[in-house]
């Protein structure tokens, strides 16, 4: 492929359309997302959920914007903007007729805002921030806001002493607000409810101090439908508030259920029950506790919301083509394409490479399984693409990292390493045993061994990349695997892991480590030291890139200022490739156009 045909491949697929945060009106008829791809950042978009009217474009900034809620009836949209992709969001209020943008909370760097829900009248706006206005400066722990749209007047109605990042949600009549509470350990999540005046603050679900509980209202009614872990397995139910009674509906440690969806007809829910790392989502009666596939032939099918009559929104999505929002009848499985994205990306289907299951056994004897991608022709050499997280998973969807890869004449492994979410409670709590840089590296490094042996790639032409945890897991590749790895791209990676605890802005992220790692810095401190790749710095042998968003709140900059540092005083040669206006990640499109190009020519280089 030549440098032209590159620079285009990279062009294409920069503008692959991304979709994030579907949200629906209260009265069904208006569903909003928003889309990074089509244009340089990311943008909201809207379409009625007949499928009647194409997607239309509201809004146009220098950053991205992403939904958070609709109005009752869709005229209203409250959506949020931070600066750079540095995650400080601020709200506004999007009035779909004139497209004007009322700020609702003040433009900040310091705090993290969650939700941003209208009440069914419109008057008021409820959302969480570790943010007290009356001091004003950043708070804690979490506070419930609500804030009078008419005259900007905010009351706080509950108040926590740790960040929880569970959006609040509204009870159907406006009268309660529901929210999570993670005071109790940073490993566990409890249900709070509260009145819309700041009443009755109280506890209403717990699985236990070092559990999560999910709950979301269930209809019109004062139901809830319930998502609790057990140390082998999550369970589901129906929470009565008047009665205080807690049915179990699903209790089997065989399942692997990540999630669910309420209902709006007061009778049913969807599961995110997943099979070996693929989505099975199942139609919960909550009265009878039947389940129905939620299914089509060709794809996957992520539920998003109900809507009046039964009818759901549904992302589908394969890497065999584009991903879609669908309106989709359960009960015959008809579908309306609501946004037509094959319309905005019209690239034939033969241009996706389609992702095959791949499985090997790891150093204890433990089957990992991840997806495989494979170029026409010769390859070039092998790229582990390692999801971020870690506690997430990657499925067969379209990646446009790992399309443009695969494009470009490269095999991509797609690992989903223990600690993945969808396979389960045990392989998702597997990592804590040993804490970051333990087993789930050897998984990694394992599933590369494997495609050796069976020929689908070779020594001296093996490169990993990733973001976020995927970054870190670059640097692990390229200090302690050595001898097998030979080109590293960390995104946004952390590279000294205590450094990294310090240095983030979020104190939610700082909680995530602790539950990871089994504690702070100062309390497992030689678990931090043998997970940090900063301790195995000389013993690079390949070639390095490093990748950073200079606006990442999350993992901080610091990690790559320090890393560089590091390498300057081993006398290791390093490029570096960072972006002022992006966070934690690469997302706007001339930026990911240079990301992909850089990708592309580095990993070429250092396989010649």
């Amino acid at each position: 492929m030549t440098g032209n045909e590159v620079a285009e491949t990279a062009r294409r697929w920069a503008r692959y359309p991304i979709l994030w945060s579907p949200r629906v009106s209260g009265d069904g008829k208006w569903l909003a997302w928003t889309w990074t791809g089509i244009t340089e950042t990311g943008e909201v978009w809207i379409a009625p959920t007949d499928g009647s009217q194409p997607p239309q474009r509201l809004t146009t900034g220098h950053d991205h914007f992403f939904v958070r809620s609709l109005s009752e009836d869709g005229s209203k949209l409250v959506v949020a903007q931070s600066i750079g992709g540095d995650e400080h969001d601020r709200l506004y209020l999007l009035d779909r007729t004139t497209y004007a943008l009322q700020p609702l909370t003040p433009r900040q760097s310091d705090n993290y805002v969650f939700g941003g829900s209208l009440t069914r009248s419109g008057a008021s706006l409820i959302y969480s921030a570790d943010f007290d206005y009356e001091t004003p400066q950043a708070a804690g722990g979490s506070r419930i806001h609500r804030l009078d749209l008419a005259t900007g007047a905010r009351r706080v109605l509950a108040r926590s002493e740790s960040v929880c990042d569970l959006e609040p949600e509204l009870s159907p009549d406006g009268g309660l607000v529901l929210y999570g509470s993670c005071d109790r350990h940073p490993s566990g999540v409890q249900m709070r409810m509260v009145g819309i005046d700041g009443s009755n603050d109280r506890e209403i679900l717990s699985a236990g101090d070092r559990m999560k509980a999910r709950a979301h209202w269930l209809g019109e009614g004062r139901r809830l439908i319930v998502l609790a872990e057990t140390e082998t397995h999550e369970r589901v139910g129906v929470l009565d508030l008047d009665t205080g009674r807690l049915r179990w509906l699903i209790d089997d440690p065989r399942r692997a259920i990540e999630g669910i969806v309420a209902g709006r007809d007061g009778g049913s829910a969807m599961l995110l029950d997943y099979i070996d790392g693929r989505l099975a989502p199942k139609l919960l009666d909550a009265e009878t506790g039947v389940e129905r596939d939620f299914a089509v032939s060709d794809a996957s099918l992520l539920p998003i919301a109900q809507l009046p009559g039964g009818d759901w929104i549904a992302e589908r999505y394969s890497a065999a083509g584009v991903h879609d929002l669908l309106r989709v009848d359960p009960g015959t499985m008809r579908t309306i394409d609501l946004t037509r994205t094959a319309d905005r990306f019209p690239l034939p289907s033969d241009a996706f490479s389609h992702a095959r299951d791949f499985r090997w056994t790891s150093t204890d004897g433990q089957t990992v399984q991840g997806w495989l991608y494979e170029p026409l022709g010769e390859s070039r050499g092998l790229v582990v693409w390692v999801h971020g997280g870690p506690t997430w998973h990657s499925e067969d969807w379209v990646n446009p990292i790992i399309q443009f890869l695969v494009a470009t004449g490269f095999t991509v492994l797609d690992p989903n390493y223990r600690g993945s979410t969808g396979f389960g409670r045990a392989f998702r709590e597997a990592i804590k045993r040993e804490g970051w840089g333990g087993g789930e590296q050897d998984d990694i490094r394992s599933g590369i061994e494997a495609l050796i042996a069976c020929g689908k790639a070779c020594r001296g032409r093996i490169g990993i990349a990733g973001l976020s945890y995927g970054g870190y897991s670059s640097w692990i590749g390229i200090t302690r695997f050595a001898d097998l790895v030979n080109a590293a791209m960390p995104i946004c990676g952390m590279y000294e892991l205590a450094l990294d605890y310090d240095a983030t802005g979020m104190p939610h992220g700082r909680a995530y480590s602790i539950e990871m790692m089994g504690g702070t810095p100062t309390e497992v401190p030689e678990r931090y030291h043998r997970a940090s790749p900063s301790n195995f710095v000389r013993e690079i042998k390949g070639k390095l890139l490093i990748v950073h968003g200079l606006a990442d709140s999350n993992v901080s900059p610091e990690n790559t200022r320090c890393a560089c540092r590091d390498l300057d005083a081993a006398g290791i040669r390093y490029d570096l490739l960072t972006f002022p206006d992006e966070g934690h990640g690469v997302y706007k499109t001339g930026n990911r156009e240079t990301l992909l190009t850089r990708m592309a020519g580095f990993f070429g280089a250092a396989f010649d």
